[in-house]
C-alpha cells in the first residue's frame, strides 16, 4: 500500500510518498510560517508525486483518541474544536487536509494523532491536581504531544542499540517544538507536554512551563488573556531570551543573551530528562531526535554533562560526527545514548495502513 504522508508542523509542511516497502518514492518540504498553509502551493507540490492508496495526515491534537482514524466530517469537526489547544498546528493541518483532498479526490485520508501515543498515560502522570468538577466538566488532563516522533524514536533506538523490548528509554524530541517522553516496554508512561503543547521545555518561541500564578498576575495587570497566550506561544522561548528562535544562531554567538538562552534551555532539558527517567523507573537509553536533537552536538553534549550522575556519557568523537541514526555511547557507560533521525513519516504510514485495512 503506497502512502502519502502529510506532516504539518509549526513551521513547515513535509510531503513524502512511501512505497509499499516504505522506500521514499518522492518528497517535498515547504515553509509554513504564521498561522496558515498556502493551499495553492501545496496542491502544486503534489503534482509531481505519484498517486497513493491512502493519505496519512499528522494531527497534533486528537483529544482522548488512542488510535488513527479515517477522516470524515465528524472527525474534521472534532479536530476543529481542538484547534485552540494547538493553535500553531491544528489550523494548518485542517488547511492541508482540504488542499490534499482537492488534489487527490477519492483517496482515503487517515488522521494520525500526536496525542494518541500518550493516551494510555498512568493516572498519576495524566492527572492535574485541580478540582474534580473542572476535570470532569471540561475533560482536563495531560495529553502529551509529539507522539508519532516519540513512538518511532523509541522503537528505532531499541533496535539500533540492541536493547530488550522492555527497555526504559527517554526520548528527546528537540525541534521548534520540544518535548520528552518516558517510554517503558514501548509505551509512554510520562511526557513533558500537557494539556497543550505549551507545557514543559523551553522551545523556539514557546515559553515552556511557567508559574500559572505569573500568568494570572499578568492578566490582573491589564494584559489581555489573548495577548498573554500569543506571547507565550509565539514570542517566548529562545526568541525571548536570545532574540532568535534558531538554535543554530544561539550556538554560533558568544554574547550574554545567547549564553543565557542556552543555559536556560539545557537546565530545563536536563531536569526534565531526569524526571522522565524517574517516571520510567530507571534509564537504559537516552535518545535525541528532531532538528536540534539531530544537528546540535553541543546541545546533546550539554544535556549529557548535566545527566552524568545518572550514568549518561557520550563518546565525543561519535557525538561530533553523528549523521543519521548513530550510537553515541561512551565506552563503558551504563546508559546507552543514541541519535535517531526523525521519521514521523514511517510511523504515519504504519498507522495509516492499519486504519485503512
Amino acid at each position: 500500500m503506497r502512502v502519502l504522508t502529510v506532516n504539518t508542523g509549526s513551521s513547515s509542511v513535509k510531503l513524502r510518498l512511501l512505497g509499499s516497502d516504505d522506500a521514499v518514492v518522492g518528497e517535498h518540504e515547504a515553509d509554513a510560517p504564521g498561522a496558515g498553509v498556502d493551499a495553492a502551493a501545496l496542491e502544486h507540490a503534489l503534482e509531481p508525486l505519484a498517486d497513493a492508496d491512502v493519505v496519512a495526515h499528522r494531527i497534533v491534537h486528537g483529544g482522548r483518541r488512542a488510535a488513527a482514524a479515517l477522516i470524515d466530517d465528524a472527525l474534521l469537526a472534532e479536530i476543529r474544536e481542538l484547534s485552540p489547544l494547538a493553535p500553531l498546528h491544528q489550523p494548518k493541518a485542517l488547511a492541508a487536509i482540504e488542499a490534499v483532498g482537492r488534489a487527490r479526490p477519492g483517496v482515503p485520508a487517515v488522521a494520525c494523532f500526536d496525542t494518541a501515543f500518550h493516551a494510555g498515560l498512568p493516572a498519576a502522570a495524566a492527572t492535574y491536581a485541580i478540582p474534580s468538577a473542572w476535570r470532569e466538566r471540561f475533560g482536563l488532563r495531560r495529553f502529551g504531544f509529539h507522539g508519532l516522533s516519540h513512538a518511532y524514536a523509541a522503537r528505532r533506538a531499541v533496535e539500533l542499540l540492541g536493547l530488550p523490548p522492555a527497555a526504559r528509554v527517554v526520548t528527546c524530541h528537540l525541534g521548534a517544538g520540544a518535548s520528552l517522553a518516558a517510554v517503558r516496554d514501548g509505551a509512554s508512561v510520562d511526557t513533558t507536554m500537557g494539556f497543550t503543547p505549551l507545557e514543559g521545555l523551553v522551545m523556539a518561541t514557546r515559553s515552556g512551563s511557567v508559574d500559572p500564578g505569573l500568568v494570572l498576575w499578568l492578566v490582573r495587570q491589564g494584559i489581555e488573556a489573548g495577548d498573554v497566550h500569543d506571547a507565550l506561544e509565539r514570542e517566548s522561548g529562545l526568541l525571548a531570551l536570545a532574540g532568535t528562535a534558531d538554535m543554530r544562531e544561539v550556538l554560533a554567538r558568544d554574547d550574554p543573551g545567547a549564553q543565557l538562552a542556552l543555559d536556560v534551555y539545557l537546565h530545563r532539558l536536563a531536569g526534565a530528562a531526569a524526571a522522565m527517567a524517574a517516571a520510567a523507573g530507571g534509564l537504559d537509553a537516552l535518545v535525541f531526535t528532531g532538528g536540534v536533537g539531530e544537528r546540535a552536538p553541543a546541545v546533546r553534549a550539554g544535556a549529557a554533562e548535566r545527566l552524568a550522575f545518572l550514568g549518561v556519557e557520550l563518546d565525543p568523537a561519535a557525538n561530533a560526527s553523528a549523521r543519521g541514526d548513530a550510537d553515541l555511547t561512551a565506552p563503558g557507560a551504563p546508559v546507552r545514548c543514541a541519535v535517531v533521525a526523525a521519521r514521523e513519516d514511517l510511523e504515519l504510514a504504519r498507522q495509516a495502513r492499519m486504519a485503512a485495512a
